[in-house]
């Protein structure tokens, strides 16, 4: 298990090895983090845990962090901005593209991979309960995300649905942590299938009940 300590090696070479050593050591904390987070719960995670994901001591946290808090801020945020990068920037313009989201958000790949999946449906009631500056990086971090669904809803004005849309958002986050928690697995699907109905409806988009989301 790895420790952090400053390079002793002297040079110019050295000291971009440890200022990239030590950028690529952060990337891995907030990374496995993140998946931690939304495995075992924001209270369920500690440093030890979080560390040892990472493949680090616990004395090396706080080379990086200042507090847990300043750790998860910054893991939601980055777990939202990869949400919004892999997903939303990646789907068509207009409506079509609207239909693409709601349907990847509620496919079962995504409810059956908690640890890839959506800080919000993992952590929202937690997030609630966190302090300012967690919420105001979840805060927007998630206007990113809804914010690249106006733009499909609403091109000309997405600001004017900008609370629809977040609406929305809410319903998707809601339908996949209740298809979680059931223990009928066709009944999780019946709850996702109508999900995706219930937010295109909310959208204004009509779709057609025979697809299915991959």
């Amino acid at each position: 298990m790895e420790g952090e300590c400053p390079s002793r090696h002297a040079g110019e070479g050295a000291v971009r090895y440890g200022k990239e050593h030590k950028q690529t050591t952060r990337r891995r904390i907030i990374e496995t983090a993140g998946r931690r987070f939304k495995r075992d719960g924001i209270d369920g995670s500690g440093i030890a845990a979080l560390m040892k994901d990472a493949g680090l001591t616990n004395g090396a946290f706080y080379t990086h962090f200042t507090s847990k808090d300043d750790l998860l801020a910054t893991a939601i945020a980055d777990q939202l901005q990869a949400q919004n990068a892999s997903i939303v920037a990646h789907a068509e313009p207009g409506r079509a593209g609207l239909e693409q989201i709601v349907r990847w958000y509620l496919s079962p790949w995504h409810r059956d991979s908690l640890d890839d999946g959506c800080p919000s449906a993992a952590l929202l009631d937690e997030i609630g309960r966190c302090t300012h500056p967690t919420k105001q990086a979840y805060t927007e971090g998630v206007l990113a995300v809804t914010d690249g669904i106006a733009a499909r809803l609403a091109p000309d004005d997405p600001l004017s649905v900008r609370t629809k849309t977040l609406s929305a958002y809410a319903m998707m986050a809601g339908t996949l942590q209740l298809s979680r928690a059931l223990a009928d697995p066709q009944l999780a699907d019946e709850v996702l299938e109508q999900g995706i109905h219930n937010a295109l409806a909310l959208l204004g988009i009509e779709h057609d009940h025979t697809r299915t989301a991959h």
